[in-house]
This record gives C-alpha cells, sequence and structure tokens, in this order.
C-alpha cells in the first residue's frame, strides 16, 4: 500500500493584477498525498520538490489574463503557485524518469508535486556542485545570461557593457561573463549592500546605486563617457528612457525583463524612442525558453569556471516552504541580495 505523507503547500488566495503582490495574496496549508504515481496518469511522475527558486517571471503566473502563454503552468486560486525548483524523483510512470533521478524544471509549491506532464523536467547529472545552483547558475537564470550575452548581444573584446538589476540571479552572471570576454562593465542596483557586492566580489568594474542618482542620464554620462555598447536590461520604465540616450551606434539591447513596470496599472511610456532610429540600434526581446537548445553548450562553458571557483554566485536562501512567500515578495522591493531560493525543509 502506497505511503501517505503530509503535504505542505503554498497556495494562491486569488489572482493579482495592477499592484505589487503580498504575502497575504498565497498562504501555507497542509494536505495529504500518496507517495505513488496514480494508475491512471500513465506519463506523470511524483517528485521531492528540495529547492524552490524565486523569479520575477512568477508575477506573470499569478494574473488573470486572457494573454497567458500554454508552455508556463498557471495556478488556479486555491491550488499551488508554480515556478522553477530542483526535486528528487520518487516514482514513475515516465519511461524517461525513474526512482532517484534528480530534476530541475517547473514545478509546485509544495513538498510533494504530482507533475502529469514532466517532460520540461531536465535530468541532473552534475551533483559535484550545489544542487541548488540548478535554481540559478545551472539553471533558468544561467541559461538567460548566457543567452542573452552571447548569442543576442555578440560582445567584442574592449566594449562598454551596462546591467541593470545587476545583483540579482541574471545580472551579477552576466557582469561576469562581460569580463571573461575582455569587455567594460558597469551595473545598477538599489542599495549600497548591492553596489559594494557588485564591485568587491562580483567584480563589476563600477556599479552605482540608483536611488541615490537623481539623473539617470547624467550618471550613465559619469560611468559611460564613450556610450554604451551593450544594455541588458532588468528594469524598463526611466532607467531604459535614459540609457536609450547613453548608447553608441549599432549598440545592442538584450531585453531580458522590465521588473519596474510588472506592478504598475498602465506602463510607463518612454520618450527617447527617436535614439533607436538615430544610432542604428539593435534591440531584442528574449526569454530563455528560446535557447533550450544551448544548455550542454552552455553547462561546457560554465562549469570548469564553477569548479575552479572563477565564478562567484551568490544566492539568498531561506529556510523553510512557509518563507517562501515573503522570499517571492521581497524580489519586488529589492530585499533579496543574489539569487533568491527556497530549501524546502529536510533538503
Amino acid at each position: 500500500m502506497a505511503q501517505v505523507m503530509s503535504n505542505k503547500q503554498v497556495l494562491l488566495r486569488d489572482f493579482v493584477n495592477g499592484r505589487s503582490p503580498t504575502e497575504s495574496d498565497m498562504y501555507v496549508t497542509t494536505n495529504s498525498i500518496s507517495l505513488k504515481v496514480p494508475p491512471q496518469d500513465s506519463n506523470a511522475v511524483l517528485v521531492k520538490n528540495l529547492y524552490l527558486s524565486c523569479d520575477p517571471m512568477m508575477r506573470f503566473l499569478i494574473m488573470k489574463s486572457d494573454q497567458r502563454m500554454s508552455k508556463y503552468i498557471y495556478p488556479s486560486p486555491g491550488s499551488p503557485i508554480c515556478g522553477y525548483g530542483v526535486a528528487k524523483v520518487l516514482d514513475s510512470s515516465h519511461p524517461e524518469f525513474k526512482e532517484g533521478d534528480l530534476v530541475w524544471g517547473l514545478t509546485k509549491w509544495e513538498e510533494y508535486s504530482l507533475l502529469p506532464n514532466p517532460e520540461n523536467l531536465i535530468k541532473i547529472h552534475h551533483t559535484d556542485v550545489p544542487l541548488s545552483y540548478y535554481t540559478g547558475i545551472l539553471g533558468m537564470a544561467g541559461k538567460t545570461a548566457y543567452a542573452g550575452f552571447f548569442e543576442v548581444c555578440r560582445p567584442k573584446k574592449g566594449e562598454y557593457v551596462f546591467v541593470s538589476a545587476a545583483s540579482g540571479a541574471v545580472g551579477q552572471l552576466v557582469g561576469q561573463f562581460a569580463k571573461l570576454a575582455g569587455c567594460y562593465v558597469v551595473g545598477s542596483a538599489g542599495s549600497k549592500e548591492k553596489v559594494d557586492l557588485l564591485k568587491n566580489k562580483i567584480g563589476f568594474d563600477e556599479a552605482f546605486n540608483y536611488n541615490e542618482e537623481h539623473d539617470l542620464d547624467a550618471a550613465l554620462k559619469r560611468y559611460f563617457p564613450q556610450g554604451i555598447d551593450v544594455y541588458f536590461e532588468h528594469v524598463g520604465g526611466k532607467l531604459l528612457d535614459a540609457v536609450l540616450l547613453n548608447m553608441r551606434e549599432h549598440g545592442r539591447m538584450a531585453m531580458c525583463g522590465m521588473i519596474s513596470q510588472y506592478n504598475l496599472p498602465e506602463p510607463q511610456g518612454i520618450k527617447n524612442v527617436t535614439q533607436i532610429i538615430l544610432k542604428r540600434l539593435h534591440i531584442h526581446g528574449f526569454t530563455h525558453r528560446d535557447y533550450d537548445h544551448i544548455v550542454p553548450e552552455y553547462y561546457e562553458f560554465v562549469l570548469p569556471y564553477i569548479r575552479q571557483g572563477k565564478l562567484e554566485y551568490v544566492e539568498d536562501i531561506v529556510e523553510g516552504l512557509e518563507n517562501g512567500p515573503a522570499a517571492f515578495v521581497g524580489l519586488f522591493n529589492g530585499r533579496n541580495v543574489g539569487k533568491q531560493v527556497v530549501a524546502l525543509a529536510g533538503h
């Protein structure tokens, strides 16, 4: 007879539109679950979640929208919220997965998850590095940083690179990849602690606190008197407008996120769009899902640097699923330092 376990979960209370999510939009409860895949679920896997990733993209998963993308898992009110995570397979009826496999991919915010369509899961073969890295540098964030910088921006040695939200999961990697490529790199962040981290640990040439800059155009001219060749965009809004004024001719912009806009009832307008024409800028929007095919190439590139200690990866790990809502909400007010991860009990 299958073992039945208690299963702590983070459920969505209701859809969140037009404002920043709060902890009260989610609630923690405990149900029970059988640790056996039901016979009728012919391709399902049952997993024990070990680490859950907090990502800004999860904001779109809890919105009520007619434009939801089918590749994401969207919770309904009263069901567990979803996101990327690292898990261990406990039972499987899928031919590609077996008991004991370690995997990363889309899962649910609960201790145990029955995943009826596990095709998005990726097996973990490299276990000589921290498993939590598969929520970040070896997961979605790493793939995003590598693809956005090397495939979209195609940097050249000596170019000038600017990264917004530079201390986050993706930004800290883009900055280090830029240094490996022989570029000059500056990052922006929202606190003195994060600026110090970028300059003194992660290895950016310079960094500034955007909250202390009353004139973002002047700040960028101070750090980039020659202009910006490559901009890795995470923020949008006023910062994007200022960057457009400071791009060099034929500059490239990888549009990865716009966290300043996600919780506004109406998005802010951009004034300096004429610069796109005058400077013949290449602006490319992308998501990590466009680049699943480069994961083997990326691992071949990044794993030696991790093993040799030549890449820093800063994680902000909170313990316990019950602390997950606060960790997720903290993404939108800058509370996290580095990649925000939730470690589940017994991981």
